[in-house]
């Protein structure tokens, strides 16, 4: 009888993670608002992790549209995202207004009262799950009450610090114990998870491995050009929020360095003091058109390591079988007694 497992086999690694959200599995979407929409919200959930839609960016009615729609697919937990620099009051009680399991909260700035704010997630019942770029940061969010904290490093894409994964996920492990910590930046298959679990993490949170999936609300153009980096093809410019007019504190934007980003390089000056209006203009109707080369493309180096669109519900069940098999396969073997309790 053969001893391989079926393709629809999925082994199970419970951490504090699963206990804490009640899933299977510890594996998180991160909460990118374009990145994001129901139908992958959902595949995300259904397959077992926690799916995230970012709010931010949205009216109201969007908020509350696009949650019924989550609810209309699946009946597992999933989260909400705030960009807390917006200050954006709506959009915090319209989020909180849904109730949803997890109210995820990223990029506060320095006067802002976390406190108050997971306060008020708490009372409707929600997890509240806070990012980080910085050791100081996580301190701040664990002594506000946070309840999950997730240490993001630069190789993600988006929004970013100046801090890899491999060292920032151990600080803030070490730092807000007993609060359980998720990594992300540079995860993008199971070896990803294991090394994330190895440094102390409870799971992982994704963001570009999921944009290159059927059910993200990119343009295929898009999903191309992730296929087609070798991740060496990123950048931290200025230039996507410039064009925006948003800045995050203290981050920068591991983008993709396309015709756009080579154009105004160099020539940010110009862009802040007098093309911006028209710039802005330009790059939403490139979005809109799919044209790649011309509009800002946020991911991150694990790009690199990403080969095929595939579904998200797929994404997680490989990742899944990938990361136990090193932690049982390739780990394990390694751990021997001492030399002196060998025969």
């Amino acid at each position: 009888m053969s001893t391989v497992p079926p393709n629809d086999y999925v082994p199970r690694l419970h951490t504090p993670l699963c206990e804490l959200l009640g899933i299977p599995h510890p594996i998180v979407l991160g909460g990118m608002a374009s990145g994001t929409a129901a139908e992958l919200v959902a595949a995300v959930s259904n397959a077992g992790g926690l799916g995230i839609l970012g709010a931010s960016g949205r009216s109201p009615v969007e908020i509350r549209e696009q949650t019924a729609r989550i609810r209309d697919l699946t009946t597992a937990p999933f989260g909400l995202n705030v960009l807390l620099f917006y200050h954006d009051e709506v959009t915090v009680e319209t989020a909180l207004a849904q109730r949803p399991a997890v109210a995820s909260f990223a990029w506060p700035t320095a006067d802002q009262e976390l406190a108050e704010v997971f306060a008020r997630a708490h009372d409707v019942g929600a997890r509240v799950m806070h990012m980080v770029a910085r050791l100081d940061e996580a301190q701040r969010a664990a002594e506000a009450g946070a309840d999950l904290i997730v240490a993001q490093g630069s190789e993600r894409g988006g929004h970013v610090g100046m801090m890899s994964t491999m060292v920032l996920v151990p600080q803030v492990v070490s730092a807000v114990a007993p609060t359980p910590v998720l990594a992300a930046g540079g995860i993008a298959d199971g070896r990803g998870v294991a090394a994330a679990l190895a440094l102390g993490a409870a799971g992982v949170l994704l963001g570009t491995r999921l944009l290159a999936t059927p059910e993200a609300p990119l343009h295929p153009h898009f999903k191309q050009a992730i296929l087609a980096s070798d991740g060496h093809d990123t950048d931290l410019p200025e230039i996507p929020d410039l064009i925006t007019g948003r800045a995050r504190p203290g981050a920068l934007a591991c983008t993709w360095r396309n015709t756009l980003i080579q154009h105004w390089s160099g020539r940010e000056w110009l862009l802040r003091r007098q093309q911006r209006p028209q710039v802005a203009a330009d790059v939403a109707a490139a979005r809109a058109a799919g044209d790649a080369e011309q509009a800002p493309l946020l991911f991150g180096q694990d790009a690199g390591l990403i080969e095929a669109i595939e579904p998200a519900g797929e994404v997680i069940a490989r990742f899944i079988r990938e990361a136990h098999a090193v932690i049982t396969g390739r780990l394990a073997p390694l751990a021997l007694p001492p030399a002196s309790a060998l025969p």
